[in-house]
Order: structure tokens, then C-alpha cells, then sequence
């Protein structure tokens, strides 16, 4: 019997997705073109659950995939007879269509769609599909999304929806042409409405809490050509943990160079910020325009573990190079001693 049930639920599926195409946007109730006998009426629908397989908190900036295990805890809430069956064939269809019944609460051609409320969060992956999922049994692969946390997300838990649809069996109707007392129902013939579920799970995750930092002032502009140019920096520590050993670093390139491109700023706790100075060269062809040198923070968070912030961009503005005011005063300082020297002459003479 379970070989026909199974049979049924696989013409079931065919027929869901062959009627869904011919009259998709239509209706969400798929009626069947052939009406039988109807014995049973049963109440129940599945009921799907989901829920993250693994951990479920993630660090700021990251990059992850989810892994959603789809459980469906339907059940067969009660049933009723609709029609008496008074012969050994009607009594045969009954127990057939019975066994029809009990399929109400398996959902079929499941499709799932995460979706997130919050912009901090982006859900990057499409819509996923499970075929079918009986009563009581979890789907044999998880549901996977990928998503991204935004690089300053603050702490703490951000729901995300799972957008469940899927069609389930609403009825059955069977009929045959005879009773067999060796082979069983001759011609027999089932027919089944369905109907379209809507569900939605929310799911949360957590970000954790950790030190985030941001540029909160700069004063950066140098000539080209300048050596030991000092540039200030002020960092502040906009996340919720403490970083201590703090020490702020720079990736130069060309042209500029340094050979004190870190600073030491100590603990940082959450709001406080600080100024920090370091010490740059630039090169003399140095084009005069706006640059953006890189800068990170390598700290210790509260496990003791070594961690290095996400990059920030410091501003420089590069001048071009100062004028030399040598040869002016040179040729100045030449005339001033010529004249002292012919008035010396004049009045000697005199």
C-alpha cells in the first residue's frame, strides 16, 4: 500500500506543476477537471518550521552562508465521513481513498525566499526549492542563503524572514469500474484538489559585539618634496567592546614613504577616541592632488586575541613644491654689498 501511496504523491507533484503552469496567476486552489466519489473529508495541513543549522552569530563585515533545515510537524487534526459505504466496493474505495487522505499534510514544491528588514544586513542568494516534505520529516538537505553584514553594524540580533509557499493536498476522490475478489479495484481512477500555503518563519542572527573604529578628524597636507611631513590622525571607537595594545598603522605607496607609520594609542574604550601622529615623506615628482593612504588598528580584543580592524582611508591633500627663496636672496644680498662697496669708494674719494 505504501508503493501506491507513493506513486500518488508522485503523480500528485507532476500534476501540481502541470496545472501551476497552465493557470499560474489564476488561482491558488487547483480544482480537478474530473469529479469522483468523495468519502473522507479530513482536517490538517502541514506545518513547516525551520531553523539554522550551526551558529547563528556572526562578526561584522562578514560574508556568510546560512544553512536552514526545513521540519514539517503537520498532522491530521480529525476527520468526518462524507458518504456511506454500504458495498464491498464502496467499502474498498473508502479504505483506498484513506490512505489518499493522509497525504494532506505533505507539502509539495516548497520554495523558500529569505528576505531582510534591516540594510545592515543584505541577503544575496535567490529563492530555494525542496520538492516535497511528508509529515514528520526533516528535508534531507538544508535550504542555503548567503548574506552580508555590513562592516559597522552595531551588536546585537536582526530578524530575517523566510518566505515560505508550497502546495498541499486539500482532497481526494477515488472511483473504479468493479470489485475483483483476486486483483482488487478494477479501473480505478483518483482525482485531488490542492491548495497554496503561505508561511513565514522568522529567523534571527546574531552580530557579536566587538571594538569598531572610525576617522573622526585629519589634518593632512604636505608638499611635494617634504620631508618628515606630520599628519594627525583622531580615531574613535564606535563599537561595544574595549580595544587594548591599540596601535594604529599606515600602508604607504608612492610617493610617499616613512619610516614611522605606526602609533601607539593604548586602550580605547567604547566612545573614546584618539589623536595620533605620523611622520611622512614626499617625493619631489609627487603629482599635487588629493591621495588616500590606508590605515588599520591591530588591537586585543577581551579573549586576548589578536585582531586587525578593517581598513580606513586618511585624506592627503599633496601641494606643489614650496618655492625656493635662495636665489633671490643671494642676488638681493650681492646688490646690497655692491652698493655698500661703491659708497664706501665715493666717499673715500671725497
Amino acid at each position: 500500500m505504501r508503493n501506491i501511496v507513493d506513486f500518488g504523491l508522485t503523480a500528485a507533484f507532476l500534476f501540481i506543476a502541470l496545472v501551476g503552469l497552465g493557470s499560474a496567476g489564476t488561482s491558488d486552489n487547483y480544482i480537478p477537471s474530473v469529479s469522483l466519489d468523495n468519502y473522507w473529508t479530513m482536517s490538517g495541513s502541514p506545518q513547516l518550521d525551520a531553523s539554522l543549522a550551526g551558529t547563528s552569530e556572526f562578526e561584522r563585515g562578514d560574508t556568510v552562508t546560512l544553512y536552514v533545515d526545513l521540519t514539517n510537524y503537520g498532522r491530521i487534526m480529525g476527520y468526518k465521513a462524507d458518504k456511506k459505504a454500504d458495498t464491498l466496493m464502496e467499502q474498498a474505495l473508502a479504505d483506498r481513498e484513506l490512505d489518499y487522505e493522509g497525504e494532506k499534510t505533505t507539502a509539495l514544491g516548497i520554495t523558500g525566499t529569505l528576505r531582510s528588514e534591516n540594510d545592515l544586513i543584505e541577503v544575496k542568494s535567490g529563492d530555494q526549492v525542496i520538492e516535497a516534505l511528508r509529515s514528520g520529516e526533516r528535508a534531507e538537505d538544508p535550504m542555503e542563503f548567503s548574506i552580508k553584514i555590513s562592516s559597522h553594524a552595531p551588536a546585537g540580533e536582526y530578524p530575517l524572514k523566510l518566505d515560505l509557499t508550497y502546495d498541499y493536498q486539500y482532497n481526494a476522490e477515488v472511483d473504479a469500474d468493479e470489485l475483483d475478489p483476486n486483483v482488487g479495484l478494477r479501473g480505478f481512477r483518483s482525482s485531488y484538489w490542492y491548495e497554496r500555503a503561505n508561511e513565514t518563519i522568522e529567523i534571527p542572527i546574531f552580530v557579536k559585539k566587538e571594538s569598531d573604529f572610525e576617522i573622526t578628524a585629519v589634518e593632512a597636507e604636505l608638499d611635494a618634496g617634504e620631508k618628515d611631513g606630520v599628519i594627525t590622525v583622531t580615531y574613535r571607537n564606535i563599537g561595544e567592546e574595549a580595544a587594548e595594545d591599540a596601535i594604529a598603522r599606515l600602508s604607504v605607496f608612492k610617493p610617499f614613504s616613512s619610516t614611522d607609520d605606526q602609533a601607539y594609542i593604548g586602550t580605547l574604550a567604547p566612545g573614546e577616541e584618539r589623536m595620533v601622529l605620523f611622520k611622512i615623506d614626499v617625493d619631489s615628482d609627487a603629482t599635487s592632488k588629493l591621495y588616500s593612504i590606508n590605515s588599520e588598528i591591530k588591537y586585543t580584543d577581551l579573549r586576548g586575541e589578536t585582531v586587525i580592524s578593517e581598513s580606513m582611508k586618511i585624506p592627503v591633500d599633496v601641494n606643489p613644491a614650496g618655492r625656493s627663496y635662495a636665489l633671490p636672496g643671494i642676488i638681493i644680498l650681492i646688490l646690497l654689498l655692491a652698493g655698500g662697496a661703491y659708497l664706501y669708494r665715493r666717499r673715500k674719494r671725497g
